[in-house]
Order: C-alpha cells, then sequence, then structure tokens
C-alpha cells in the first residue's frame, strides 16, 4: 500500500494534466477566442464585474512566493496631522 513518501511506481509524470482536463481546457480556450477574446474579456469586465473577478481569481497564484533570505516586511506608523480649523 502506497503512502506518504514511498515511491511512486505509475501514472502520469507530476505537473502534466490529464487527458479530460487538457480537452476542456482547449475547448474554453476556443470558445474565448471565437468569442472575441481579449475585447470580449474586457467587455464582460465591464458589464459583469463579479463574474470576471471569479474569473480572475481561478487564474491568479493562491500563494505568494518570497525569499526566505529576505522575508516581507510590513510597517505600521501613526501620523497626527494638525488641521486648522478656519481653513
Amino acid at each position: 500500500m502506497a503512502g506518504p513518501g514511498s515511491p511512486k511506481t505509475g501514472g502520469r509524470e507530476k505537473g502534466t494534466p490529464n487527458k479530460v482536463t487538457k480537452a476542456l481546457k482547449e475547448m474554453i480556450l476556443g470558445a474565448l477566442d471565437d468569442a472575441g477574446g481579449q475585447d470580449y474579456l474586457k467587455k464582460q469586465a465591464k458589464e459583469n464585474p463579479s463574474a470576471f473577478m471569479a474569473l480572475l481569481s481561478k487564474v491568479l497564484p493562491m500563494t505568494i512566493a518570497g525569499n526566505p533570505e529576505s522575508p516581507l516586511e510590513t510597517v505600521s506608523r501613526i501620523e497626527y496631522v494638525i488641521v486648522d480649523p478656519k481653513a
């Protein structure tokens, strides 16, 4: 019985999409091309922004990879601004 850490003995290589996924992706991209491609997507972004943003969420990376030697830093500060009440 295979488990974590056991050697892989068959199946497709890691990262290779299955045939159904590949065929479906090709059909979707073909339909997009037939509908007008980028111009169609721009129109949808204006007319159906919630659906467009949902589509966008599907194609953007889910994580942001950083450099472990240079981690992201945040800076917080409180700033007091004196406002002239007569202005």
